[in-house]
């Protein structure tokens, strides 16, 4: 099917792309929300750190990028969601209808791994619009998860901290691959969601092998949002820009990623 990837510029929408890529499925567009008029959104539903890069991102993948202002808030929080007036959740009706105006998309990749919350939102405007959502990455286990995605080549970057254990001064800008051992420490011992599912991290990717180029920090500023002496919260404001990919092309990737999809699909 012809997709078009839901991005934050964060590994889980990354990696739910490069697993529609291995599933056959071709990647034709990127969309993404951003803040009205600073780096960070307090939202139920989307990242919206690192906004700034998002150009960078399609360029990157050689894409159309399709970007709406969320112009809403969180207004149904409830456990089901109906077609709220001026909620959140309606800028990505939108944002999504205005793709399929452009782009002739079947399918909507989705980097969802544990939120309810998200899964029952993005599956209503997917309804209403005649979409099928694709959430590989779906009730996975998270350390295998997070693994796996170090192991096929994807780059990322923490740009936000917000949890006990994890310090801005001390852990934004670390390569995810490092943090691992770390964050697995922090989950056996604090219960901390290894992937950042309870808004522990989030992060930014530089490089996967469906980049053509890749993203290069060339500057970087810490922004502390939350002092709170047991969990402060602060994330990155950065300049990137653009260098050739060292992984492109790289079908090593899809090798072992097209094992794993097959798995998970049924089809192995």
């Amino acid at each position: 099917m012809k997709v078009v990837a839901l991005i934050s510029g964060g590994k889980d929408s990354c990696y739910n792309m490069m697993q529609c890529v291995a599933a056959g499925h071709q990647i034709v567009a990127l969309a993404n929300l951003r803040p009205a008029n600073k780096d960070e959104l307090d939202s139920y539903m989307y990242q919206t750190v690192g906004h700034q890069a998002i150009d960078l991102y399609a360029e990157a993948m050689d894409l159309p990028l399709y970007r709406r202002t969320i112009q809403g808030s969180s207004l149904d929080t409830g456990r089901n969601y109906s077609q709220t007036e001026g909620d959140e959740v309606e800028d990505l009706y939108h944002l999504l209808n205005m793709v399929q105006e452009k782009e002739d998309v079947e399918a909507v990749s989705v980097g969802a791994i544990l939120s309810d919350y998200q899964r029952v939102r993005v599956e209503n405007v997917c309804v209403r619009l005649g979409l099928q959502p694709l959430a590989y990455l779906w009730r996975r286990d998270q350390a295998t998860l997070l693994s796996e995605m170090i192991s096929c080549d994807l780059h990322a970057l923490l740009i936000k901290v917000a949890a006990f254990g994890l310090d801005p001064e001390k852990h934004l800008g670390k390569p995810l691959a490092d943090m691992e051992p770390y964050l697995t420490q922090l989950s056996e011992k604090y219960g901390v969601h290894v992937c950042g599912e309870g808004g522990e991290y989030e992060t930014f990717t530089l490089d996967c092998p469906l980049f053509k180029k890749r993203l290069v920090i060339d500057a970087m500023e810490t922004v502390i949002h939350s002092a709170d002496a047991f969990a402060p919260v602060g994330y990155l404001v950065s300049l990137p820009s653009l260098h050739r990919s060292l992984l492109w092309p790289h079908m090593a990737y899809f090798d072992i990623c097209n094992i794993h999809s097959c798995l998970k699909l049924g089809l192995a």
